[in-house]
């Protein structure tokens, strides 16, 4: 039971920084890999573009009331200001450098597993330009594909979290007719906590993570997904 007397029906996640442990990465870098594949000759002041727009896309992207957007749109863009072609090699070496860096939290699997072991439905909720294929890709590398019964990317969405379509898409999915009976577990205070609080669901936060605050109250917070499973039993 949750803490309001109300059964719980799923426990969902966040990807980055949630379920995926957070890892420094050097941003310019990742773009200098796409930067020379796209100009080979001189990749550097392409690399700097290529970032700045990734810059732009978000804070554009936000301010328009969390819009969604993919990849694609975003190389494509720096690929046709700078009359550049070969944007989906660029795509895929770029994603493929991520890969390399992508590692899931050691114990998520096992408590996706006791979730769904208890009764529970599962989700993923990601705010990503990248591709399904690609996240789909890397989940299924650690198990994590099958122990989550629906998973949506923004990249496939007309808005990203905290938007309340993006949230109600998730419950829809999940199957989840009352939010109160849904849980949101992440690691960003507006993307995650504010926008489940807002759709009427309860939010766990993952704390230590270094992203932009905000204020908003979790309903409680843990350092990592170990402690979750006592948390939901609780409730």
């Amino acid at each position: 039971m949750a803490a309001n007397g109300t059964s719980l029906e799923a426990v969902l996640f966040d990807w980055g920084g949630t379920l995926s442990v957070y890892e420094p990465v050097d941003m310019l870098g990742m773009w200098r890999i796409a930067a020379a594949v796209l100009a080979p000759d001189d990749p550097e002041p392409v690399a700097q573009r290529l970032l700045a727009a990734e810059d732009h896309w978000w804070r554009v992207h936000v301010a328009a009331g969390d819009r969604s957007g993919t990849t694609e749109e975003l190389i494509r863009s720096v690929a046709a200001e700078t009359g550049l072609d070969v944007v989906a090699a660029a795509q895929s070496a770029y994603l493929s450098a991520w890969g390399e860096t992508v590692a899931h939290d050691p114990c998520a699997a096992e408590v996706l597993r006791e979730l769904r072991r208890r009764g529970l439905r599962t989700g993923l909720l990601s705010n990503t330009h990248w591709p399904r294929a690609v996240h789909e890709q890397w989940l299924a590398k650690d198990g994590l594909l099958d122990l989550l019964d629906v998973r949506l990317y923004t990249s496939d969405m007309t808005h990203m979290k905290p938007h309340r379509e993006a949230f109600a898409a998730l419950l829809a999915a999940v199957g989840v007719t009352d939010p109160a009976r849904a849980v949101f577990v992440g690691d960003r205070p507006r993307d995650d906590i504010a926008g489940a609080k807002a759709a009427g669901m309860r939010a766990v936060l993952l704390t230590g993570r270094p992203v932009p605050p905000s204020d908003v109250t979790a309903d409680a917070e843990l350092a990592d997904l170990s402690g979750l499973l006592d948390l939901v039993d609780s409730w």
